[in-house]
């Protein structure tokens, strides 16, 4: 590798101009112990890009196109109602936009059981933080009597006492108890009589004041950890998830349980997404190598955190996994971690830190899987302290793909890259993200172009809503936010993702998601809602902490998913014609009161400067950001696509104009300033908005909302990044 050739503070190597930070990651850190040599990784990655990168060009160019079509056909015909959405569909077929109807079967093999078999919850944590990482990595068990202790899911009618609080704790028992008896019932007993747990003959014995009995349903029984007379841990199954009952009589808490209970246990985050796209704010080489360090390190199992907390210097590390005996006498070993998937960028995503030798930004995809793929080698080799797969496969999540081409490009580029690394074909996996319009009505083509990789598909509200907004942008002025969860768009939406799944094998081979949880302080609300989730078919939901993996884990106990996908598998597939129904306003909005629009703006206008502010000014990409109202709920670039680009929908319809807009933007930045004023490191806006980057760059998302390519926010969000990065201000 020559580093003679010097371009700035980046140095020429393999053909390519590559950011100090990134060149030394990739030789002193991601290479040696996989025996590459650093010209071979970027020689292979120049390879890529010349192979790849004129194809996304074209796939990009083909959005474009087909949206100008669209904007051409709504601005003449507004939007479809009734039988005109049948003249509609003939116009999306015709240019090739609305594909004919496939019937896909998958055939994917290696995939592991967490994603194959087990329904439960799942994490997406940002890979930029490597406490968070670790964190979520843990996520696989989780206390219970802590997520009922600390949350809001059981009332509170006094103020805690410092320490452990005993009343607090009484309710947390009864509660536990509970649930025990309603997912692990005894015979003619409450686990709530119970005065020991031990083991007989193999079974489970719980001793009550008028005898012993046993657990309904023997086979829920899986083994133990301790004397079986006086077991420390009683370990117990249903819907294949595992639930520790923990014995200890001298823990603070087993010392007033009725049985000597000290915890119960759940497997929650059976499977978690480490983020590389949505919820980070990568925008050079150092950035690129913080999110990557953290993969790497997870895959090598040496992750480490360390970080002050309650007045002590704290070092988080990967935990082991947790061994018990079994029934039979067995040892039983159970992962102690989230199986982890990793999430690229999109096919649209360029990175300035890696050009090519005359000066074009790296197609940023190609940079995401080598590295993300080289990393796992680590796992898939057994060079790690612990395993991720037990198969032998890396399943990596696409964003942004518009349709079965873009599905194809990214099925192709993963083949490149087992070929470069001699891996077995298919080691990588493609979990789908059905986010965009182009793909939900043609999720079946979608499926049929990585039916031997595909281990996902999900719904995601927000950015589906995004994308819908800007697709249909010229039919009208859309719905206010929280009406489009009514819409009809959006059931059809969330009822044929799971229709075409199950149709093409999903059950026991793939996992059906949907989305996030916004609210992480809203968990008795998240407990009484998320449940439909897994009656409605998915085998996975997405939660924004491990305590809300715990909670939402007793929905899956509580639903046999693949009983429920065996019945909904028998029922009509949704009607896709149902997707095309575009969510405008009545009238063209004219019953909208002033009032009804001040709110909407204020809301939205409130949720981009909270969002922004952090992104641009602190570098954080995902965070939980106060409301108006001061509830905080989990924000990342998703939500903040759909609250610009109905703003920018309703400017381009002369619901409100530019200077309704400016001064909103003013005045919810001196809130989102107070809301703020305690964060470290922040810079508040409203001392010089015409200077401030962060408020030129919520500005931007709404004034260029409509020439945004697919009302995509990350290139203004990179430019004033790098703008505040490098103190250049709004005049950069």
């Amino acid at each position: 590798m020559s580093d003679a050739a010097q371009t700035g503070d980046r140095a020429e190597t393999g053909g390519l101009q590559v950011d100090p930070a990134l060149r030394a990651f990739v030789a002193d850190e991601l290479l040696p112990r996989v025996g590459l040599a650093p010209e071979w990784f970027w020689s292979t990655l120049a390879g890529l890009h010349t192979q790849f990168a004129p194809r996304a060009a074209r796939l990009l160019a083909r959005r474009d196109e087909l949206q100008a079509r669209l904007d051409a056909w709504h601005r003449e015909h507004g939007a479809p109602a009734g039988d005109a959405v049948d003249g509609y569909a003939e116009f999306l077929t015709e240019i090739g936009y609305l594909l004919p109807p496939e019937e896909p079967r998958i055939s994917v093999t290696g995939v592991d059981r967490e994603i194959a078999e087990v329904a439960g919850p799942q994490l997406v944590v940002p890979a930029t933080v490597p406490r968070y990482a670790l964190n979520a990595a843990n996520a696989r068990w989780g206390s219970l009597f802590d997520a009922l202790y600390g949350t809001d899911v059981l009332p509170l009618d006094h103020e805690l006492a410092r320490g452990y609080d005993e009343r607090r704790g009484a309710q947390v028992i009864a509660e536990a108890d509970r649930l025990l008896d309603a997912y692990f019932p005894l015979e003619g007993a409450s686990h709530s009589d119970v005065t020991r747990y031990r083991l007989d003959g193999g079974a489970l014995a719980a001793v009550t004041g008028d005898g012993t009995v046993g657990l309904v349903d023997a086979g829920q029984l899986v083994g133990y950890r301790g004397d079986p007379g006086a077991p420390e841990a009683v370990l117990l199954c249903r819907h294949g998830l595992h639930v520790e009952v923990t014995v200890d009589a001298g823990h603070r808490v087993g010392r007033g349980h009725h049985a000597h209970v000290a915890d119960v246990v759940l497997e929650s985050a059976v499977t978690t997404i480490v983020d590389l796209e949505d919820s980070v704010a990568t925008v050079d080489g150092p950035d690129k190598v913080g999110a990557y360090r953290s993969w790497l390190g997870l895959m090598t199992g040496e992750l480490e955190a360390i970080f002050p907390k309650g007045g002590e210097t704290v070092t988080r590390t990967v935990n082991g996994d947790r061994t018990y005996t079994g029934v039979d006498g067995s040892e039983v070993v159970l992962p102690g971690r989230s199986l982890l998937l990793v999430r690229n960028v999109g096919h649209h995503m360029r990175l300035d830190a890696v050009r090519t030798a005359d000066g074009e930004p790296l197609l940023e995809e190609c940079l995401d899987i080598l590295v993300s793929t080289i990393a796992a080698v680590h796992d898939l080799r057994g060079l790690g302290r612990f395993s991720n797969t037990r198969t032998g496969s890396l399943y990596v999540v696409k964003p942004k793909m518009h349709g079965p081409d873009e599905v194809g490009l990214s099925v192709d580029l993963f083949a490149a890259v087992e070929q470069a690394l001699e891996l077995p074909p298919t080691t990588v996996k493609i979990g789908i993200m059905d986010e965009e319009r182009r793909t939900s009505i043609n999720l079946e083509a979608c499926i049929a172009r990585a039916a031997e990789r595909v281990i996902f598909v999900n719904t995601g509200f927000l950015d589906r809503t995004g994308d819908e907004i800007h697709s249909t942008f010229e039919a009208g002025p859309v719905v206010r936010k929280d009406d489009e969860k009514s819409a009809t768009w959006l059931r059809a939406y969330e009822d044929r993702n799971v229709d075409v799944a199950l149709r093409a094998g999903f059950a026991g081979q793939a996992q059906v998601g949907k989305g996030m949880w916004a609210q992480p302080a809203g968990m008795r609300a998240m407990l009484d809602t998320k449940g439909a989730q897994p009656k409605a078919g998915a085998s996975t939901a997405w939660v924004p902490s491990p305590t809300a993996a715990t909670l939402h884990a007793l929905h899956y106990l509580e639903t046999d998913v693949k009983a429920v996908q065996a019945e909904l598998a028998e029922r009509p597939l949704t009607d896709r014609s149902k997707l095309l129904v575009v969510p405008v306003l009545p009238d063209g909005g004219a019953g909208l009161t002033d009032d009804e629009k001040r709110h909407e703006l204020e809301t939205n206008a409130q949720s981009i400067l909270g969002y922004v502010v952090r992104w641009v000014g602190l570098g954080i990409g995902c965070s939980t950001v106060p409301d108006l109202e001061g509830v905080g709920l989990m924000e990342d670039r998703a939500t903040l696509r759909i609250s610009s680009q109905e703003i920018a929908n309703w400017l381009h319809h002369g619901l409100v104009d530019e200077a309704r807009v400016r001064e909103t933007f003013a005045r919810m930045a001196l809130l989102v300033d107070e809301q703020n004023a305690r964060e470290p490191g922040y810079q508040p806006m409203g001392k010089d908005l015409e200077n401030s980057p962060s408020f030129q760059a919520a500005l931007e998302l709404v004034f260029a909302g409509r020439q945004e390519p697919n009302g995509y926010t990350e290139r203004a969000l990179t430019h004033w990044r790098q703008a505040a990065k490098t103190g250049a201000g709004a005049g950069a």
